[in-house]
């Protein structure tokens, strides 16, 4: 197979499809609808489908170092969830002032098992009252970051040494010194993209040589950069708005492409037929594995 010979693995029509997530043990690719209030999974051994309606947006998923569950966003704060035997949800913080607007977005662990979460507000982009949360292993929230209007990312270096996160709506993703001890120092732009050309910036990884592999929102793409910001291949995706993308498999070699059906015109759904699909492509080089909460 090509490494440009992208599947469509699931027409699951998701209308924002986000947050997706490998878990090596079970051969489950997890991932989220996030408006429509659903978590997914995929067995890639079995061909089996699994789906969790859940009580409100779920933005992401994390799975915890313990094996108890996994930790979520939702629309209001950070969960604690168990799937089975049946859907149990137990939040650990809930930082948003009622009446804000804000949601959480998406988020990322770091190498030593701490949560980096971003939020947004949930209809009026324009408001750069986003925040970047850190939770730590104790459940201690930590505002990180703020002044962001569409938090996206985080992906971590393969040193720990630097954090990279994206503001979506201003086409720009940034580099953070990242202490040993959570602490970051002043951001960088590390790339601004052109959002005629390329897209916006959204989800992202870091493969094993250090790579950085964007999903480009409106930009029918995914791309991978140099730890530089250099673009060093582009794979492009049957769709207007690919969302995240994230390494799985046996040998952490499937690049797995969440994607959007919001956001498109009727000539644009009708130009991609499998708008909100979930997307897999073989790549030559292997991602790394995924870290686990605590």
């Amino acid at each position: 197979m090509s490494k440009h010979d992208v599947q469509c693995l699931w027409e699951v029509g998701a209308q924002l499809g986000e947050g997706p997530l490998w878990v090596a043990e079970q051969n489950r690719l997890y991932f989220v609808d996030l408006k429509n209030q659903t978590l997914h999974a995929l067995d890639t051994v079995k061909d089996e489908r699994h789906s969790w309606k859940m009580p409100d947006y779920i933005c992401w998923l994390i799975a915890r170092r313990d094996g108890d569950g996994f930790m979520a966003g939702l629309r209001d704060g950070i969960a604690r969830v168990w799937l089975e035997p049946e859907l149990r949800i137990e939040y650990v913080a809930r930082p948003f002032p009622e009446g804000s607007g804000l949601r959480m977005n998406d988020a990322k662990v770091d190498g030593t098992g701490r949560i980096w979460a971003g939020s947004m507000h949930n209809t009026d982009y324009a408001q750069a009252i986003g925040m970047l949360f850190r939770l730590d292993k104790d459940l201690t929230l930590t505002v990180a970051d703020d002044g962001y209007h569409i938090c996206n990312g985080p992906a971590f270096s393969n040193d720990g040494a630097t954090m990279y996160h994206t503001d979506s709506f201003e086409g720009r993703t940034y580099a953070y010194p990242l202490a040993a001890d959570g602490t970051l120092g002043e951001p960088r732009v590390w790339r601004q993209f052109e959002f005629d050309a390329e897209g916006a910036p959204d989800g992202m990884t870091v493969d094993s040589e250090g790579c950085v592999w964007i999903a480009q929102w409106g930009g029918s793409r995914v791309c991978r950069y140099s730890p530089q910001g250099e673009l060093l291949e582009t794979i492009r995706v049957p769709v207007r708005n690919p969302a995240s993308c994230t390494f799985g498999g046996p040998d952490l070699k499937t690049l797995f492409i969440t994607t959007a059906s919001e956001d498109n015109t009727p000539e644009e759904l009708a130009k991609f037929p499998l708008t909100g699909a979930l997307f897999s492509v073989r790549v030559e080089v292997a991602g790394v594995p995924v870290a686990r909460f605590g």
